[in-house]
């Protein structure tokens, strides 16, 4: 039994995969490929820019957008990790699908942790606003960050090796856009019922707890706004948090129905799109739902716009 196993695993490494996508739907695939390259052109572009403006605005050097930095590199990097090859090729090395993998769960857990380090921020700043330079000292956010970005590789490299030591005898045909874990986990031939257990429950701990502790820190802020007894202070409070609870929403949302649900719950073809939303159309959102409805954000980049332009003359 053990030399059958080691020569399933050793035929496992052989060659690439082959990226299915839609494969009884061509033209639908044509239509998401232009849709998902529209949507990447609006993240770089977006992401980019969060990331440049709060560096050259010296009134932007708080942790807020610091934080926000951090999450605008964070999805530049995934959906970078994915749309490329989707667009450019059908297939992938197996150094490739591994590499991708790795990179997809990291930055995916990292981003859990860090929307919520960002809404303890914004529970500093309303419920604690005379303690708000202590508590999120430079110092503290740094480590803060240091810990999200340690935790999310350290989960994925332990869910891409559950996953990637699975036996595939062969099977090279990944049922979806890019190298994910529940389509990876398909194309084993052994019993792949105790690596689900255990991938869900590293799942949990990574989407579940980050949710619960962005839900008790916004229960906190709704109830510290519902005392500003002024209207528009109130407004302008919940206008700060607002943008941070919509990506919340869209990010774990879709998150959580695409990793704790049983595999056989949903159709392939709504997993994928599911995954693209996540994966893509989220990342594309972030920018625009924190530029959009930040007013200093705003300001900033007028007031770059017209150095630019001034230079310029």
């Amino acid at each position: 039994n053990w030399i059958n196993r080691k020569k399933m695993i050793n035929d496992s490494y052989f060659g690439g995969f082959i990226l299915l996508g839609f494969p009884g739907w061509p033209q639908l695939e044509m239509i998401i490929s232009g849709v998902v390259f529209f949507f990447y052109t609006i993240a770089l572009i977006g992401n980019i820019a969060i990331i440049l403006v709060p560096l050259l605005d010296e009134r932007l050097q708080i942790p807020m957008y610091f934080f926000l930095r951090n999450l605008a590199i964070l999805d530049l990097c995934y959906t970078t990790n994915i749309v490329p090859q989707m667009l450019v090729n059908k297939t992938i090395s197996y150094a490739g699908c591994v590499a991708q993998l790795i990179t997809f769960l990291a930055l995916g857990a990292t981003e859990c942790l860090l929307l919520a380090v960002m809404s303890f921020d914004r529970y500093v700043a309303i419920c604690r606003p005379l303690h708000y330079v202590v508590i999120m000292n430079p110092w503290f956010c740094l480590r803060m960050i240091a810990f999200s970005w340690f935790t999310g590789f350290s989960n994925s490299v332990l869910q891409s090796s559950l996953t990637l030591n699975m036996p595939r005898c062969g099977h090279q045909e990944v049922d979806h856009f890019f190298c994910e874990v529940p389509a990876l986990l398909k194309l084993s031939c052994a019993d792949t019922k105790p690596i689900v257990a255990e991938i869900f429950f590293f799942s949990v701990l990574i989407l579940l707890i980050p949710v619960t502790l962005i839900l008790i820190s916004y229960g906190f802020i709704a109830q510290a706004v519902l005392r500003i007894k002024s209207a528009e202070g109130r407004r302008k409070a919940f206008g700060t948090c607002g943008s941070h609870m919509v990506v919340v929403s869209l990010f774990f949302g879709t998150s959580i129905y695409m990793y704790l649900q049983p595999p056989s719950s949903t159709s392939k073809d709504w997993g994928k799109i599911v995954s693209l939303f996540y994966g893509i159309f989220t990342p594309m959102l972030n920018p625009l739902i924190y530029s959009l409805r930040n007013k200093d954000m705003k300001e900033a980049f007028k007031r770059l716009m017209l150095l630019t332009f001034y230079y310029k003359k």
